[in-house]
């Protein structure tokens, strides 16, 4: 296989990055349902969805950090849609504080059924119950990060492969074109979600959520 331009990169690679980052991210999946069915250590899951999301992961903070953020000012935004989009985050900004008043409700009776009227005992499971909620508030604020980052890359490059026009500084990596076009291709908002979210969701489940249960029993 050639090597395209002397940069390290394979040519078809260089051609079709999200082709390339699709089929990276496949083949971690692919390892990832094999560690589930073979029963490999614990923390494997941890690196395989790591390195899932990696590749688009870099590009998209290596494209987002040398982005100023004048070339995202909303130019053709209606004062309908900029109220809307703000509608709609008050919005999910109380729901997630009237889940979060019902959740802390129900795990305060859950902590005081559990320990009784021992208030060292409450106190212990009150902690153990916090230490066991991090991985999950982390993994919830990774989530919303991964989202915002998309959100971004869909209006500085679009859902292109390679675009055309985009509001991508033209000095990033400018004595690289190929390079340049490797790291646009990759940083796509698609595969960001797919393979982020997919890490976000699986560190959800497989980590907080079973820290939780461990603390309860």
């Amino acid at each position: 296989m050639s090597v395209d331009g002397g940069e390290g990169f394979p040519g078809w690679v260089v051609r079709n990055p999200l082709y390339a980052g699709w089929a990276w991210t496949g083949f971690w999946a692919l390892l990832i349902v094999l560690d589930e069915f073979l029963d490999i250590a614990g923390w494997s899951w941890y690196l395989l969805v790591g390195m899932a999301a990696l590749p688009t992961l870099l590009c998209t903070l290596a494209v987002l950090n040398a982005t100023p953020r004048r070339h995202l000012k909303p130019q053709n935004e209606s004062v309908l849609g900029h109220f809307f989009v703000r509608f709609l985050a008050l919005v999910t900004a109380f729901l997630v504080w009237g889940v979060s008043v019902v959740m802390s409700a129900s795990i305060s009776t859950t902590v005081q059924a559990a320990a009784g009227n021992s208030e060292r005992e409450v106190t212990s499971l009150g902690f153990n119950l916090l230490v066991a909620a991090v991985p999950l508030v982390i993994s919830v604020l990774w989530m919303a990060f991964i989202v915002r980052c998309a959100w971004f890359l869909r209006r500085l490059r679009g859902w292109s492969q390679s675009p055309a026009n985009s509001r991508v500084p033209r000095k990033f990596l400018r004595s690289r074109p190929r390079l340049r076009r490797l790291v646009v291709g990759l940083a796509h908002p698609g595969l960001l979600l797919v393979a982020g979210l997919g890490m976000s969701v699986l560190a959800l489940f497989l980590n907080a959520v079973e820290l939780t249960f461990n603390a309860l029993q």
